[in-house]
């Protein structure tokens, strides 16, 4: 297939991700602007303050971790709290139905594995297009069993 891309390619929510880096970055800002601009406050509690605000900052930079890079030889589908690497015989079917949340990956142990970098939620066409094409770079690449052989 001609219009496949050239790999390695990464799939991320990069709208999703400009946002909760922009609000995260925001958020420490304010947080830390008001604890400046409190006089009465000693500087333990402004460090208490910055520190809430690095805090923040850093749930949202974990929130917007979730990638899936495809390369010559599989698959790594980064999540929020883990990381899986995947052979391309390993995935069986590429999946984004009406509603889902997020791709998910049919595995050939007989597992669903959720990949959070193809997600429909601000940029729609994006997933769907996304969904596509990962699933055009498995159906190309999976060598699929014959079935047994007789003889």
């Amino acid at each position: 297939m001609s219009d496949l891309p050239t790999l390695p390619v990464t799939f991320r929510p990069g709208r999703t991700r400009a946002v909760l880096l922009t609000a995260g970055s925001a958020i420490f800002a304010v947080i830390t602007t008001i604890a400046m601009l409190l006089e009465k406050l000693s500087a333990g509690e402004r460090l208490s303050f910055v520190l809430t605000g690095a805090m923040l900052f850093g749930v949202l930079l974990v929130l917007s971790r979730p990638k899936v890079v495809a390369d010559e030889s599989g698959v790594t589908v980064v999540n929020i709290a883990g990381r899986r690497r995947l052979d391309w015989a390993e995935i069986l079917r590429v999946n984004l139905r009406p509603g889902d949340p997020w791709v998910f990956l049919d595995l050939s142990d007989g597992t669903s594995l959720p990949a959070l970098g193809i997600q429909p939620g601000i940029a729609k066409q994006r997933a769907i297009d996304d969904a596509r094409t990962l699933r055009a770079l498995a159906e190309a690449r999976s060598i699929k069993d014959p079935g047994p052989q007789h003889g």
